[in-house]
Protein backbone atom coordinates (compact mmCIF):
# COMPACT_ATOMS: atom_id res chain seq x y z
CA UNK A 1 0.00 0.00 0.00
CA UNK A 2 1.23 3.44 -0.95
CA UNK A 3 2.02 6.32 1.63
CA UNK A 4 -0.69 8.18 0.21
CA UNK A 5 -3.53 5.20 1.04
CA UNK A 6 -1.75 4.73 4.19
CA UNK A 7 -2.37 8.63 5.42
CA UNK A 8 -6.02 8.78 4.19
CA UNK A 9 -6.85 5.25 5.67
CA UNK A 10 -5.62 7.06 9.44
CA UNK A 11 -7.29 10.02 8.67
CA UNK A 12 -10.81 7.92 8.23
CA UNK A 13 -12.48 8.85 11.62
CA UNK A 14 -11.62 12.58 10.79
CA UNK A 15 -12.95 12.09 7.07
CA UNK A 16 -16.34 10.77 8.46
CA UNK A 17 -16.75 13.41 11.40
CA UNK A 18 -16.66 16.47 9.16
CA UNK A 19 -18.82 14.68 6.63
CA UNK A 20 -21.14 13.98 9.30
CA UNK A 21 -20.28 17.85 10.59
CA UNK A 22 -21.20 19.16 6.90
CA UNK A 23 -24.64 17.34 6.26
CA UNK A 24 -25.71 17.97 9.56
CA UNK A 25 -26.32 21.45 7.92
CA UNK A 26 -29.62 21.57 6.01
CA UNK A 27 -28.35 23.67 2.46
CA UNK A 28 -31.46 23.57 0.47
CA UNK A 29 -31.74 26.68 -1.57
CA UNK A 30 -33.51 29.37 0.95
CA UNK A 31 -34.73 32.85 0.43
CA UNK A 32 -31.76 35.68 -0.98
CA UNK A 33 -30.22 37.70 2.18
CA UNK A 34 -27.86 41.02 2.18
CA UNK A 35 -25.23 38.44 2.76
CA UNK A 36 -26.69 35.04 1.78
CA UNK A 37 -27.28 35.27 -2.29
CA UNK A 38 -28.79 31.50 -2.06
CA UNK A 39 -30.21 31.71 1.65
CA UNK A 40 -28.65 30.81 4.99
CA UNK A 41 -28.35 27.35 4.76
CA UNK A 42 -25.63 27.59 1.67
CA UNK A 43 -23.78 30.02 3.12
CA UNK A 44 -23.23 28.12 6.63
CA UNK A 45 -22.31 25.41 4.70
CA UNK A 46 -19.61 26.99 2.96
CA UNK A 47 -18.07 28.38 5.96
CA UNK A 48 -18.21 24.61 7.71
CA UNK A 49 -16.18 23.50 4.84
CA UNK A 50 -14.20 25.94 4.79
CA UNK A 51 -13.30 26.44 8.51
CA UNK A 52 -12.52 22.62 7.71
CA UNK A 53 -10.20 23.26 5.28
CA UNK A 54 -8.57 25.67 7.25
CA UNK A 55 -7.91 23.09 10.18
CA UNK A 56 -6.24 21.12 8.07
CA UNK A 57 -3.51 23.49 6.91
CA UNK A 58 -4.85 25.02 3.83
CA UNK A 59 -5.06 28.50 2.39
CA UNK A 60 -8.86 29.00 2.12
CA UNK A 61 -10.87 31.88 0.62
CA UNK A 62 -14.63 33.05 0.74
CA UNK A 63 -15.87 34.70 -2.26
CA UNK A 64 -19.17 36.73 -0.97
CA UNK A 65 -21.00 32.95 -0.27
CA UNK A 66 -21.46 31.88 -3.43
CA UNK A 67 -18.03 30.19 -4.07
CA UNK A 68 -15.26 29.31 -1.62
CA UNK A 69 -11.67 27.73 -1.75
CA UNK A 70 -9.11 25.63 -0.53
CA UNK A 71 -5.58 25.85 -2.02
CA UNK A 72 -2.11 24.50 -1.99
CA UNK A 73 1.05 24.42 -4.02
CA UNK A 74 2.52 27.31 -5.73
CA UNK A 75 2.79 26.81 -9.32
CA UNK A 76 1.84 29.21 -11.91
CA UNK A 77 -0.91 27.09 -13.17
CA UNK A 78 -3.64 25.20 -11.35
CA UNK A 79 -5.99 21.98 -11.19
CA UNK A 80 -9.13 22.28 -9.81
CA UNK A 81 -11.92 19.73 -8.26
CA UNK A 82 -15.28 21.20 -7.87
CA UNK A 83 -17.92 20.15 -5.46
CA UNK A 84 -21.08 21.38 -4.51
CA UNK A 85 -22.54 21.71 -1.01
CA UNK A 86 -26.13 22.64 -1.84
CA UNK A 87 -28.78 20.10 -1.40
CA UNK A 88 -32.28 19.22 -2.56
CA UNK A 89 -35.05 18.99 -0.38
CA UNK A 90 -35.33 16.04 1.46
CA UNK A 91 -38.76 14.92 1.10
CA UNK A 92 -40.66 12.19 2.42
CA UNK A 93 -40.27 8.60 3.24
CA UNK A 94 -36.79 8.59 5.08
CA UNK A 95 -36.38 5.94 7.53
CA UNK A 96 -33.42 7.90 8.84
CA UNK A 97 -33.19 12.02 9.55
CA UNK A 98 -32.28 13.25 6.79
CA UNK A 99 -29.92 15.32 8.75
CA UNK A 100 -28.57 13.64 11.48
CA UNK A 101 -25.79 11.84 9.22
CA UNK A 102 -26.65 8.51 11.40
CA UNK A 103 -24.03 5.89 10.83
CA UNK A 104 -25.68 2.20 10.10
CA UNK A 105 -24.74 -0.72 8.89
CA UNK A 106 -21.53 1.19 7.78
CA UNK A 107 -23.07 3.69 5.80
CA UNK A 108 -23.65 7.20 6.11
CA UNK A 109 -27.08 8.55 5.95
CA UNK A 110 -28.11 12.06 5.24
CA UNK A 111 -29.05 14.63 2.20
CA UNK A 112 -25.88 15.34 0.52
CA UNK A 113 -23.70 12.38 1.79
CA UNK A 114 -22.96 10.86 -1.82
CA UNK A 115 -24.35 14.56 -3.43
CA UNK A 116 -21.98 16.01 -2.94
CA UNK A 117 -20.68 16.55 -0.08
CA UNK A 118 -19.01 13.56 1.26
CA UNK A 119 -17.21 13.29 -1.99
CA UNK A 120 -15.64 16.86 -2.04
CA UNK A 121 -14.54 16.35 1.85
CA UNK A 122 -13.14 12.76 -0.06
CA UNK A 123 -11.21 15.04 -2.39
CA UNK A 124 -10.46 17.46 0.45
CA UNK A 125 -8.76 14.93 2.50
CA UNK A 126 -6.82 13.29 -0.65
CA UNK A 127 -5.13 16.59 -0.84
CA UNK A 128 -4.31 16.54 2.60
CA UNK A 129 -2.94 13.04 2.17
CA UNK A 130 -0.77 14.88 -0.50
CA UNK A 131 0.33 17.67 1.80
CA UNK A 132 1.27 15.43 4.51
CA UNK A 133 3.28 13.19 2.35
CA UNK A 134 5.53 15.80 0.78
CA UNK A 135 4.83 15.07 -2.30
CA UNK A 136 5.72 17.63 -4.84
CA UNK A 137 3.40 19.34 -7.40
CA UNK A 138 3.99 20.48 -10.19
CA UNK A 139 0.83 22.52 -10.66
CA UNK A 140 -1.06 24.54 -7.54
CA UNK A 141 -4.39 22.41 -6.59
CA UNK A 142 -7.72 24.63 -5.80
CA UNK A 143 -10.59 22.78 -4.57
CA UNK A 144 -13.74 25.12 -4.95
CA UNK A 145 -16.99 24.90 -3.18
CA UNK A 146 -20.06 26.02 -4.91
CA UNK A 147 -23.35 26.76 -3.20
CA UNK A 148 -25.92 26.56 -6.41
CA UNK A 149 -25.26 23.44 -8.40
CA UNK A 150 -28.59 22.51 -8.03
CA UNK A 151 -30.52 25.28 -9.05
CA UNK A 152 -28.90 26.78 -11.69
CA UNK A 153 -24.92 26.94 -11.10
CA UNK A 154 -25.09 30.93 -10.82
CA UNK A 155 -22.27 30.68 -8.33
CA UNK A 156 -19.46 29.65 -10.82
CA UNK A 157 -21.08 31.89 -13.04
CA UNK A 158 -20.47 34.44 -10.49
CA UNK A 159 -16.91 33.16 -9.54
CA UNK A 160 -16.12 33.03 -13.37
CA UNK A 161 -17.39 37.30 -13.68
CA UNK A 162 -15.45 38.57 -9.85
CA UNK A 163 -12.47 37.12 -12.20
CA UNK A 164 -12.16 33.90 -10.26
CA UNK A 165 -8.81 31.62 -12.17
CA UNK A 166 -9.78 29.17 -14.79
CA UNK A 167 -7.96 25.73 -14.31
CA UNK A 168 -5.93 24.17 -16.82
CA UNK A 169 -7.79 20.70 -16.02
CA UNK A 170 -9.74 19.42 -13.07
CA UNK A 171 -12.95 16.98 -12.37
CA UNK A 172 -15.67 17.29 -10.13
CA UNK A 173 -16.73 14.21 -7.97
CA UNK A 174 -20.77 14.47 -8.69
CA UNK A 175 -20.91 11.74 -11.45
CA UNK A 176 -19.71 8.18 -11.72
CA UNK A 177 -17.15 5.97 -12.33
CA UNK A 178 -15.01 5.01 -14.00
CA UNK A 179 -15.47 8.57 -16.07
CA UNK A 180 -18.01 10.64 -17.44
CA UNK A 181 -17.19 12.14 -20.95
CA UNK A 182 -20.64 12.60 -21.97
CA UNK A 183 -23.70 14.87 -19.94
CA UNK A 184 -26.60 15.23 -21.47
CA UNK A 185 -28.29 18.98 -22.32
CA UNK A 186 -30.85 19.94 -19.41
CA UNK A 187 -33.77 21.87 -20.35
CA UNK A 188 -36.53 23.08 -17.54
CA UNK A 189 -39.05 25.01 -18.34
CA UNK A 190 -42.45 25.77 -16.79
CA UNK A 191 -45.84 24.83 -18.65
CA UNK A 192 -48.46 28.07 -17.85
CA UNK A 193 -51.92 28.40 -18.21
CA UNK A 194 -54.17 31.11 -16.95
CA UNK A 195 -57.66 30.12 -16.54
CA UNK A 196 -60.41 32.14 -17.88
CA UNK A 197 -63.42 29.63 -18.36
CA UNK A 198 -63.51 27.55 -15.51
CA UNK A 199 -67.82 26.78 -15.33
CA UNK A 200 -68.30 23.02 -14.43
CA UNK A 201 -70.10 20.80 -11.82
CA UNK A 202 -66.56 19.76 -10.40
CA UNK A 203 -64.06 22.31 -8.89
CA UNK A 204 -60.74 21.39 -8.83
CA UNK A 205 -59.46 23.49 -5.97
CA UNK A 206 -55.42 22.80 -6.19
CA UNK A 207 -52.93 20.19 -7.81
CA UNK A 208 -49.68 20.50 -5.31
CA UNK A 209 -47.03 18.03 -5.99
CA UNK A 210 -43.54 17.54 -6.09
CA UNK A 211 -40.46 19.58 -4.92
CA UNK A 212 -37.91 19.77 -7.16
CA UNK A 213 -37.96 20.00 -11.33
CA UNK A 214 -34.83 17.38 -11.08
CA UNK A 215 -36.50 14.61 -9.21
CA UNK A 216 -39.50 12.28 -10.32
CA UNK A 217 -42.17 12.97 -7.74
CA UNK A 218 -43.10 10.82 -5.02
CA UNK A 219 -46.34 12.91 -3.47
CA UNK A 220 -49.19 14.56 -4.89
CA UNK A 221 -52.74 15.62 -4.07
CA UNK A 222 -55.37 17.32 -5.26
CA UNK A 223 -58.74 18.55 -3.98
CA UNK A 224 -61.98 18.72 -5.79
CA UNK A 225 -65.58 20.15 -5.02
CA UNK A 226 -68.38 18.60 -6.16
CA UNK A 227 -71.88 19.77 -4.91
CA UNK A 228 -73.99 17.05 -6.14
CA UNK A 229 -73.87 13.86 -4.05
CA UNK A 230 -74.78 11.47 -6.44
CA UNK A 231 -72.17 12.99 -8.60
CA UNK A 232 -69.93 12.31 -6.17
CA UNK A 233 -70.77 8.83 -5.60
CA UNK A 234 -70.38 8.34 -9.44
CA UNK A 235 -66.81 9.88 -9.56
CA UNK A 236 -65.47 7.50 -6.54
CA UNK A 237 -67.12 4.61 -8.71
CA UNK A 238 -65.00 5.17 -11.34
CA UNK A 239 -61.97 5.89 -9.22
CA UNK A 240 -61.97 2.28 -7.58
CA UNK A 241 -62.39 1.18 -10.89
CA UNK A 242 -59.15 3.44 -12.03
CA UNK A 243 -57.25 2.31 -9.53
CA UNK A 244 -58.20 -1.09 -9.99
CA UNK A 245 -57.19 -1.06 -13.89
CA UNK A 246 -53.84 0.99 -12.93
CA UNK A 247 -52.70 -0.41 -9.61
CA UNK A 248 -51.48 3.10 -8.30
CA UNK A 249 -51.22 4.19 -4.82
CA UNK A 250 -53.86 6.27 -4.25
CA UNK A 251 -56.17 6.75 -1.97
CA UNK A 252 -59.37 9.01 -1.61
CA UNK A 253 -60.53 11.48 1.62
CA UNK A 254 -64.06 12.45 2.14
CA UNK A 255 -64.96 15.69 3.30
CA UNK A 256 -68.58 17.02 2.96
CA UNK A 257 -68.26 18.73 -0.70
CA UNK A 258 -64.84 18.19 -1.30
CA UNK A 259 -63.34 14.59 -1.84
CA UNK A 260 -59.14 14.83 -1.55
CA UNK A 261 -56.82 12.70 -3.51
CA UNK A 262 -53.65 11.61 -2.32
CA UNK A 263 -51.09 9.93 -4.81
CA UNK A 264 -47.77 7.77 -3.87
CA UNK A 265 -44.93 7.14 -6.45
CA UNK A 266 -41.94 6.42 -5.90
CA UNK A 267 -38.98 9.18 -6.01
CA UNK A 268 -35.97 8.94 -8.52
CA UNK A 269 -33.74 11.32 -9.85
CA UNK A 270 -34.99 13.19 -13.04
CA UNK A 271 -31.99 11.65 -15.08
CA UNK A 272 -33.47 7.95 -14.99
CA UNK A 273 -36.93 8.69 -14.50
CA UNK A 274 -37.92 5.54 -15.49
CA UNK A 275 -36.56 3.74 -11.79
CA UNK A 276 -39.61 6.44 -10.40
CA UNK A 277 -43.21 6.42 -10.64
CA UNK A 278 -45.06 10.28 -11.08
CA UNK A 279 -47.22 10.45 -8.40
CA UNK A 280 -48.92 14.08 -10.22
CA UNK A 281 -49.55 12.14 -13.66
CA UNK A 282 -51.19 9.46 -11.91
CA UNK A 283 -53.49 11.94 -10.56
CA UNK A 284 -53.42 13.71 -13.79
CA UNK A 285 -54.70 10.50 -15.84
CA UNK A 286 -57.17 10.23 -13.54
CA UNK A 287 -58.84 13.28 -13.66
CA UNK A 288 -58.45 13.06 -17.51
CA UNK A 289 -61.34 9.53 -17.45
CA UNK A 290 -63.94 11.99 -15.46
CA UNK A 291 -66.43 14.11 -17.11
CA UNK A 292 -65.13 17.67 -15.79
CA UNK A 293 -67.09 19.64 -18.63
CA UNK A 294 -65.52 21.87 -21.33
CA UNK A 295 -63.22 24.42 -19.97
CA UNK A 296 -59.64 25.35 -20.22
CA UNK A 297 -59.32 23.48 -16.97
CA UNK A 298 -60.23 20.42 -18.87
CA UNK A 299 -58.06 21.57 -21.46
CA UNK A 300 -55.19 22.03 -19.47
CA UNK A 301 -55.45 18.13 -17.78
CA UNK A 302 -56.04 16.40 -21.53
CA UNK A 303 -53.00 18.37 -23.12
CA UNK A 304 -50.73 16.86 -20.01
CA UNK A 305 -51.87 13.45 -20.83
CA UNK A 306 -52.02 13.59 -24.21
CA UNK A 307 -48.82 15.24 -24.70
CA UNK A 308 -46.80 13.01 -21.46
CA UNK A 309 -48.99 11.08 -19.57
CA UNK A 310 -46.97 8.05 -17.89
CA UNK A 311 -43.90 8.84 -20.42
CA UNK A 312 -40.57 9.74 -19.48
CA UNK A 313 -38.82 9.59 -23.26
CA UNK A 314 -41.04 12.73 -24.88
CA UNK A 315 -42.46 10.63 -27.26
CA UNK A 316 -45.83 12.13 -27.49
CA UNK A 317 -44.33 15.76 -26.91
CA UNK A 318 -42.03 14.70 -30.48
CA UNK A 319 -39.20 15.21 -28.86
CA UNK A 320 -37.75 11.85 -28.36
CA UNK A 321 -34.48 11.10 -29.99
CA UNK A 322 -30.83 9.52 -29.05
CA UNK A 323 -27.37 8.41 -29.54
CA UNK A 324 -24.58 7.39 -28.32
CA UNK A 325 -24.99 9.13 -25.28
CA UNK A 326 -28.16 7.40 -24.79
CA UNK A 327 -31.84 8.81 -25.23
CA UNK A 328 -33.45 11.89 -24.19
CA UNK A 329 -35.71 12.07 -21.01
CA UNK A 330 -38.40 13.76 -19.56
CA UNK A 331 -39.89 14.66 -16.13
CA UNK A 332 -42.59 16.43 -15.17
CA UNK A 333 -41.69 17.26 -11.22
CA UNK A 334 -43.64 20.35 -9.59
CA UNK A 335 -47.65 21.10 -10.29
CA UNK A 336 -49.19 23.61 -8.64
CA UNK A 337 -52.60 24.57 -9.80
CA UNK A 338 -55.60 26.21 -8.92
CA UNK A 339 -58.54 27.76 -9.83
CA UNK A 340 -56.87 30.60 -11.10
CA UNK A 341 -53.79 29.09 -13.23
CA UNK A 342 -51.73 25.94 -14.01
CA UNK A 343 -48.25 25.51 -13.83
CA UNK A 344 -46.04 22.53 -14.15
CA UNK A 345 -42.23 22.40 -14.08
CA UNK A 346 -40.73 19.99 -16.77
CA UNK A 347 -37.60 18.74 -17.09
CA UNK A 348 -35.89 17.71 -20.72
CA UNK A 349 -32.36 15.93 -20.88
CA UNK A 350 -31.34 15.24 -24.12
CA UNK A 351 -28.06 13.61 -25.78
CA UNK A 352 -24.99 15.42 -27.18
CA UNK A 353 -25.81 15.52 -31.01
CA UNK A 354 -28.98 17.48 -30.49
CA UNK A 355 -30.10 21.20 -30.05
CA UNK A 356 -31.95 22.08 -27.08
CA UNK A 357 -33.45 24.69 -29.12
CA UNK A 358 -34.40 22.44 -31.75
CA UNK A 359 -36.23 20.65 -28.71
CA UNK A 360 -37.85 23.59 -27.36
CA UNK A 361 -38.91 24.98 -30.54
CA UNK A 362 -40.77 21.88 -31.27
CA UNK A 363 -42.54 21.91 -27.41
CA UNK A 364 -43.64 25.37 -28.27
CA UNK A 365 -45.42 24.15 -31.02
CA UNK A 366 -47.33 21.64 -29.06
CA UNK A 367 -47.72 24.22 -26.23
CA UNK A 368 -49.39 26.46 -28.18
CA UNK A 369 -52.82 24.04 -29.39
CA UNK A 370 -53.44 24.57 -25.91
CA UNK A 371 -53.26 28.29 -25.27
CA UNK A 372 -49.86 27.12 -22.75
CA UNK A 373 -47.19 29.80 -22.48
CA UNK A 374 -43.50 27.82 -22.06
CA UNK A 375 -41.90 30.23 -19.79
CA UNK A 376 -38.71 30.73 -17.18
CA UNK A 377 -36.39 28.38 -19.28
CA UNK A 378 -33.08 27.09 -18.85
CA UNK A 379 -31.19 25.14 -21.43
CA UNK A 380 -27.74 24.12 -20.22
CA UNK A 381 -26.14 22.71 -23.43
CA UNK A 382 -24.48 19.04 -23.62
CA UNK A 383 -20.93 18.24 -22.87
CA UNK A 384 -18.50 15.40 -24.43
CA UNK A 385 -15.19 14.61 -24.60
CA UNK A 386 -13.83 12.02 -27.12
CA UNK A 387 -12.46 8.96 -25.33
CA UNK A 388 -8.69 9.35 -26.50
CA UNK A 389 -8.37 12.66 -24.49
CA UNK A 390 -5.55 12.78 -22.32
CA UNK A 391 -7.96 14.12 -19.40
CA UNK A 392 -10.07 10.86 -20.19
CA UNK A 393 -7.36 8.31 -20.38
CA UNK A 394 -5.40 9.76 -17.51
CA UNK A 395 -8.82 9.83 -14.86
CA UNK A 396 -9.61 6.06 -16.26
CA UNK A 397 -5.76 4.93 -15.57
CA UNK A 398 -6.27 6.22 -11.78
CA UNK A 399 -9.24 4.39 -11.28
CA UNK A 400 -7.71 1.23 -12.76
CA UNK A 401 -5.13 1.42 -10.76
CA UNK A 402 -6.57 2.16 -7.46
CA UNK A 403 -9.67 -0.59 -8.03
CA UNK A 404 -8.20 -3.58 -10.36
CA UNK A 405 -11.08 -2.90 -12.46
CA UNK A 406 -11.17 -2.31 -16.21
CA UNK A 407 -12.56 1.09 -17.30
CA UNK A 408 -14.12 2.90 -19.99
CA UNK A 409 -16.29 6.41 -20.13
CA UNK A 410 -19.42 6.95 -19.22
CA UNK A 411 -22.36 8.71 -20.62
CA UNK A 412 -24.78 10.46 -17.68
CA UNK A 413 -28.08 12.08 -17.88
CA UNK A 414 -27.24 14.32 -14.64
CA UNK A 415 -25.47 17.82 -15.03
CA UNK A 416 -22.39 18.59 -13.00
CA UNK A 417 -20.49 21.76 -12.49
CA UNK A 418 -18.17 20.22 -15.37
CA UNK A 419 -20.08 22.47 -17.93
CA UNK A 420 -19.28 25.57 -16.21
CA UNK A 421 -15.47 25.48 -17.30
CA UNK A 422 -12.92 24.18 -20.01
CA UNK A 423 -11.73 20.21 -19.47
CA UNK A 424 -13.38 19.41 -16.19
CA UNK A 425 -15.65 16.00 -16.33
CA UNK A 426 -17.30 14.42 -13.89
CA UNK A 427 -15.28 11.68 -12.31
CA UNK A 428 -17.19 9.20 -9.28
CA UNK A 429 -18.09 8.79 -6.63
CA UNK A 430 -20.49 6.12 -7.64
CA UNK A 431 -18.80 2.95 -8.68
CA UNK A 432 -20.19 1.03 -11.37
CA UNK A 433 -22.94 -1.65 -9.96
CA UNK A 434 -24.59 0.65 -7.46
CA UNK A 435 -27.53 2.45 -7.38
CA UNK A 436 -28.04 6.04 -7.79
CA UNK A 437 -29.25 7.35 -4.24
CA UNK A 438 -28.81 11.25 -4.95
CA UNK A 439 -31.96 13.13 -4.73
CA UNK A 440 -34.07 10.24 -2.99
CA UNK A 441 -34.83 9.11 0.45
CA UNK A 442 -32.53 7.54 2.70
CA UNK A 443 -29.31 8.94 0.53
CA UNK A 444 -26.39 7.25 1.48
CA UNK A 445 -22.89 6.98 1.13
CA UNK A 446 -21.12 3.74 2.27
CA UNK A 447 -17.89 4.48 4.20
CA UNK A 448 -15.79 2.26 2.55
CA UNK A 449 -16.28 3.77 -0.60
CA UNK A 450 -15.91 6.88 1.05
CA UNK A 451 -12.67 6.37 1.64
CA UNK A 452 -11.86 4.91 -1.50
CA UNK A 453 -12.94 7.55 -2.88
CA UNK A 454 -10.45 9.83 -1.16
CA UNK A 455 -7.69 7.43 -2.45
CA UNK A 456 -8.76 7.76 -6.00
CA UNK A 457 -9.15 11.65 -5.67
CA UNK A 458 -5.24 12.22 -4.32
CA UNK A 459 -3.73 9.90 -6.96
CA UNK A 460 -6.16 11.21 -9.53
CA UNK A 461 -4.59 15.16 -8.31
CA UNK A 462 -1.27 13.64 -8.32
CA UNK A 463 -1.39 12.73 -11.40
CA UNK A 464 -3.00 15.52 -13.02
CA UNK A 465 -0.84 18.33 -11.17
CA UNK A 466 2.95 16.56 -12.40
CA UNK A 467 1.62 16.95 -16.06
CA UNK A 468 2.30 19.50 -18.41
CA UNK A 469 -1.01 20.14 -20.20
CA UNK A 470 -1.22 21.40 -23.62
CA UNK A 471 -5.10 21.64 -24.11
Amino acid sequence: MDILNRLIDSMQDDLIKSVQKLVQIKSVKGEKQLSCPFGEGPAKALAEALRIGQNLGFKVKNINNYVGYVEYGTGKKMVAILGHLDVVPEGAGWDFPPYAAEIHQGKIYGRGTMDDKGPILAALYGLKAIKEAGIKLTQRVRILFGTNEESGSRDMKYYLEQGGEIPIVGFTPDGDYPVVNSEKGIIFFDAIKVFRNTHSSITIKYIKGGIAASMVPAYCEVKLQIRDNFLKKKIIKKFEQFIRDRGYQIRIEQNNEYLILKSKGIAAHAMEPEKGKNAIMQLVCFLDTIDLGSNDVVDYIHWLVENIGMENNGYSLGINCKDDGGKLTLNLGIADINEDQAMVRINPRYPHNFKGSDILAKIKVKAQTANIKIENVMDEPSLYFHPDHLLIKTLIQVFEEQTGQRGKPLAMGGGTYAKSMPHIVAYGPRFPGTPVVEHQPNEYIKIEELILNAKIYAHAICKLSQKNWNL
